[in-house]
């Protein structure tokens, strides 16, 4: 068994990856770095919902900052993200098809 601390840190990934607008966040950020200005352009919400959630992602090390000048550009954390998001995007859409198959 893993030890406690990491079955909490693991939880807390898995919760987070939970939400819809946070899903999306990540799947604009596993294709570019963005500014909270163009993620919330991009998803149709206020700056600082935003804000909200990549503070969020970043304290569970989910994302990552780049300050440039007076900008702050985030991106996927590393590759262990950019994988998880792939593999579970490939799990729903292959149990969709699945289900969409066995309708017909």
């Amino acid at each position: 068994m893993p030890e406690p601390v990491t079955v909490e840190r693991l939880a807390e990934t898995f919760k987070a990856l939970g939400d819809p607008t946070r899903v999306r966040m990540l799947s604009a950020l596993s294709r570019a770095e963005l500014c909270v200005c163009d993620l919330a352009t991009l998803l149709g919400a206020t700056e600082s919902a935003i804000s909200h959630q990549l503070r969020l992602l970043r304290s569970l090390r989910v994302v990552r900052a780049r300050r440039d000048g007076r900008m702050v550009f985030y991106r996927l954390d590393d590759d262990h993200i950019v994988r998880l998001l792939a593999q579970g995007r490939a799990h729903v859409e292959e149990t969709r098809g699945a289900r969409l198959g066995s309708l017909t």
